[in-house]
């Protein structure tokens, strides 16, 4: 490595830094409940395309159900162990969209999986 190599790892922070800098300010400011609950509607809204619940004329096109499986049981995850944190009247409608999803599952199954495997069941305790 040359010295003007080494020059440029010590420099000041760029514009794309200081945006970074701001980004960090930015998420600093918000509450933790709605990163939780935000993070908890994105795996929500995933999960119910990949169940074939998409309002699209091409739902059945993008239903993949063992993705929906993935992203269910990372839901469930999430609730169960954040709902002590965020309270009932966050974890409320997340336990209830949840539990949609995983009844959707369960119907959209060819083969329905044994009460308490299916996806989330071991964070939620079998769904009927």
């Amino acid at each position: 490595m040359s010295t003007s190599d080494s020059n440029s790892l010590d420099h000041e922070p760029s514009g794309t830094d200081a945006g970074v800098g701001q980004q960090i300010r930015d998420i600093s400011e918000v509450p933790a409940v709605e990163v939780i609950t935000t993070g908890a509607v994105h795996l929500m809204s995933a999960a119910a395309v990949k169940v074939g619940l998409a309002d699209d004329p091409e739902a059945e096109e993008l239903k993949d159900l063992d993705e929906a499986r993935k992203l269910i049981t990372a839901l469930a995850g999430l609730v169960t162990a954040a709902a002590p944190e965020i309270g009932s009247q966050h974890a409320g409608p997340l336990r209830d969209g949840l539990r949609s999803l995983q009844l959707a599952f369960r119907e959209a199954s060819l083969i329905p999986d044994e009460p308490g495997k299916g996806p989330g069941e071991k964070f939620t305790g079998p769904v009927n």
